[in-house]
């Protein structure tokens, strides 16, 4: 993935030794609650909306342009990842996600294709795709087979800096309980192979077989995470924490949590609500921790049930409420409008109320999945759905160069 913070950064921060793991980190070496975000995008032939595999063509294009360093190749050669700088709000990742989304779609139509932002392409097969000529992805498949070459699907990352690896810890542990939700929330990919599975989030079952993938474990403290880690890194397992794949997961050397649970979401305004929602959370448990208050985590079996509960049923999902405890599940909506409810102190404190607002109009009409189900539903075109895909994909674009 492309490193969204700037060199100085993170470059070597603080050394952190824990029964002899040491995990370099730069937590605190920026401004907190900063954002950065990235999205993988489908490139698709204009005509059929069948994926191609011409990423070297548009790196090609974009070679020499300003944006070419946010714009970068993934696994397979018919993804495309972009990635904003380093931003202060959600209004800031807005206006960079626009630029890039406006340009990449203007360089694909320029070639014969579109660009699509979803969670799966409703149709393409993934023994169809080429993996990207890079010694890191060929190493991938190589140790993981068919699970990596199975991997045809698309996410968004948001990342929020936290000035204190212990912090970030217990920020992580608390905003494990939130997984359903943001599921919920940003699920678009109810199409797998041309069918629809009955989920609102296929590509969560798909990401499901990775090693190391899923909602990560509560630690302790972060000497607990660095022994984690450093155990994985000393037995050849993994090469870095990057081969950590958790749905949320610290990036010491950027210091920041990454939230990677979000399908790849199709409406920027969607996108955007979801960035502010991220960075409010982050700054609520952040803020709890400053207090010294302790922050409520729950077990994995249960974070894990929600999850799946969220990816099956989208904004529908019946799932417990690990915070009361009640003995009925209750839907995932009303769990949203409390966390909404709590995080509005730093919503304004943050500047981001009116972003945050677009959680609410996601609960009124739908998420990403919804709305492709519903085109399916018309006329049980399936190529439809991804024209939609695309479509959607540009407006976003297109109304900010206007």
């Amino acid at each position: 993935m492309k490193q969204i913070y700037p060199a100085s950064i993170t470059g070597k921060g603080s050394r952190f030794a824990a029964g002899g793991s040491v995990l370099d980190h730069a937590f605190g070496r920026s401004d907190a609650y900063t954002l950065g975000a990235e999205e993988e995008y489908m490139l698709l032939d204009a005509e059929t909306f069948d994926l191609v595999q011409h990423i070297d063509t548009v790196l090609a294009a974009v070679s020499g342009h300003e944006l070419e360093p946010r714009i970068n190749a993934e696994l397979m050669q018919s993804v495309l990842e972009v990635a904003t700088p380093v931003c202060h709000t959600p209004a800031d990742v807005n206006k960079h996600l626009r630029a890039l989304r406006g340009y990449v779609c203007d360089v694909a139509r320029e070639r014969g294709m579109r660009v699509g932002s979803a969670g799966t392409h409703p149709f393409s097969l993934f023994e169809r795709q080429r993996i990207t000529a890079k010694d890191r992805y060929r190493a991938m498949v190589d140790r993981m087979q068919y699970i990596a070459r199975r991997e045809l699907i698309f996410g968004l990352h948001i990342h929020v800096a936290v000035d204190d690896p212990e912090k970030a810890i217990q920020v992580v542990n608390g905003l494990i309980g939130h997984l359903a939700e943001l599921v919920a929330l940003s699920a678009s990919s109810p199409f797998w192979r041309g069918e629809p599975t009955g989920l609102h989030s296929s590509r969560h079952m798909v990401y499901a077989a990775l090693p190391r993938s899923g909602p990560p474990p509560r630690f302790r403290n972060y000497a607990d995470y660095a022994e984690v880690v450093g155990q994985l890194e000393r037995t050849g397992c993994i090469a870095d924490y990057t081969q950590i794949w958790w749905d949320i997961r610290l990036h010491p050397r950027l210091g920041t949590i990454e939230i990677r649970i979000c399908d790849a979401v199709t409406k920027l305004e969607d996108v955007i609500a979801l960035t502010a929602l991220c960075q409010a959370l982050v700054k609520h448990y952040s803020e709890r921790f400053d207090a010294g208050e302790e922050i409520d985590s729950y077990h994995r079996i249960l974070t894990a049930e929600n999850k799946w509960l969220a990816a099956r049923y989208g904004l529908e999902a019946p799932v417990m409420d690990l915070v009361t405890g009640r003995r009925n599940r209750v839907p995932v909506a009303q769990l949203i409008r409390r966390t909404l409810k709590m995080i509005g102190p730093q919503a304004r404190e943050l500047g981001s109320e009116r972003e945050l607002a677009g959680i609410e109009d996601i609960l009124r009409r739908g998420n990403g999945a919804d709305h492709q189900l519903h085109v399916f539903n018309a006329n049980r075109d399936i190529v439809e759905v991804v024209r939609e895909i695309a479509n959607v994909t540009e407006v976003a674009a297109e109304s900010a160069a206007a």
